[in-house]
């Protein structure tokens, strides 16, 4: 991976990633390629394997034709999968820069995130919201990123559950510098501030950016800044 990666800048600026889920798939491409032109600083590619999450979404194949048409992106790969490690090297292969994976899903994650960076990739270590955090809290030292899942995962669109985060600022004050803390479900215009008081630097976004008609003002706002767009599609 060349690209330069800013999961472990050491600039804390807040982060906005656009999840392609809500995005429209017959012109992926091209809606990529605006929503980073727009600001946006990755693209989200949320993995489901229909067992750990009840739905199935996309894989390695898509990840790479991202990767083909888009090469200098950043390609943000979150895996809500039930065997995450059975992944990694089929992602790295596809370009993904980015590798996230559950707690829930490896209690013991130090040798995933081991091979994550063998792979030549950042590694990224989530939990869903009913997760007591003393699950994550004794393994966060080892990962590039943390997300706090501020929905159930398994689909777009859902309402931000406002508890988790007190988990975020518990976490939060865990982190070294060169480690980012995501949130992930139900951020908007509306969520996004609570999300970067409690500690978060970096945001995802799905419908808040894709389903509006000014992604330059969507990702603005969502990062804290004004409402302003540099390019409308």
């Amino acid at each position: 991976m060349n690209r330069p990666s800013p999961v472990t800048t050491p600039s804390r600026l807040p982060l906005v990633g656009a999840s392609i889920l809500s995005a429209d798939f017959a012109r992926l491409a091209d809606e990529c390629r605006s929503v980073l032109e727009g600001g946006a600083d990755m693209l989200h590619l949320d993995v489901m394997d229909g067992h750990f999450v009840p739905n199935l979404t996309m894989g390695p194949a898509l990840c790479q034709s991202l990767r083909r048409s888009l090469p200098e992106a950043f390609l943000d790969v979150h895996l809500m999968v039930t065997d995450p490690g059975r992944y990694i090297e089929a992602f790295a292969e596809a370009g993904a820069d980015h590798f996230t994976f559950h707690i829930e899903a490896r209690p013991e994650p130090g040798e995933v995130i081991a091979a994550i960076h063998g792979a030549g990739m950042t590694a990224g270590l989530a939990i869903n919201p009913p997760t007591p955090i003393e699950r994550v809290l004794p393994h966060v030292e080892a990962a590039d990123l943390v997300l706090v899942m501020s929905v159930n995962p398994g689909f777009a669109g859902q309402s931000f559950i406002g508890e988790v985060l007190e988990t975020t600022r518990r976490i939060s004050g865990s982190l070294r510098t060169d480690q980012r803390l995501q949130m992930d479900g139900g951020i908007n215009s509306g969520t996004a501030a609570a999300c970067r008081e409690a500690g978060c630097d970096c945001l995802v976004a799905a419908s808040a950016i894709f389903k509006t008609s000014d992604y330059a003002g969507a990702v603005s706002t969502l990062r804290g800044g004004p409402r302003e767009s540099v390019g409308t599609v």
